[in-house]
């Protein structure tokens, strides 16, 4: 297994989510980021909430293994959370899983953590991660273009 490319794919993967992510937030206000599409649709707060629990419930708890307990169905109920907060979340947040990445040895890369009651290696566990942030990501995205129309600006890289 090459840890080496995974680090640096994973790196450059949760950097890019993170810089595209808060491009889109730059552009709305508070009400806009607590905005919901529809009864049975997130807003991007709650999105965000939903993919901090997710690095709790992955990354601190399965691949560092700290007493984390993770509520889910009170990160998926709606609360309104300031622009502010939700960019230093996505700073924060995901620098913290940057940083944890390029701190694993190649053991830890490998150990396994239980999910849903399959054994998955850490590896595939933050590779599971960015592409469930990356569904998030598009989620915002979209919220952002219903939201801003002709005045979104594409956070392409």
């Amino acid at each position: 297994m090459n840890d080496d490319f995974n680090r640096v794919w994973l790196t450059r993967k949760f950097e890019e989510i993170q810089k595209r992510i808060l491009k889109a937030l730059n552009q709305l206000d508070d009400g806009q980021v607590n905005w919901s599409p529809g009864p049975n649709s997130h807003s991007i707060s709650t999105l965000i909430r939903h993919m901090e629990g997710n690095i709790l419930e992955r990354v601190n708890k399965g691949i560092l293994h700290q007493n984390m307990i993770r509520d889910r169905e009170a990160e998926l109920k709606p609360a309104f959370v300031t622009k502010e907060e939700l960019t230093r979340s996505i700073q924060e947040r995901l620098q913290f899983v940057i940083d944890t990445i390029s701190s694993l040895s190649d053991g830890q890369l490998e150990q396994t953590q239980t999910v849903r009651g399959k054994e998955r290696s850490n590896l595939d566990m933050l590779h599971q991660c960015a592409a469930h942030f990356s569904e998030h990501m598009g989620q915002i995205f979209y919220i952002a273009k219903q939201l801003l129309k002709e005045d979104y600006q594409s956070t392409s890289i």
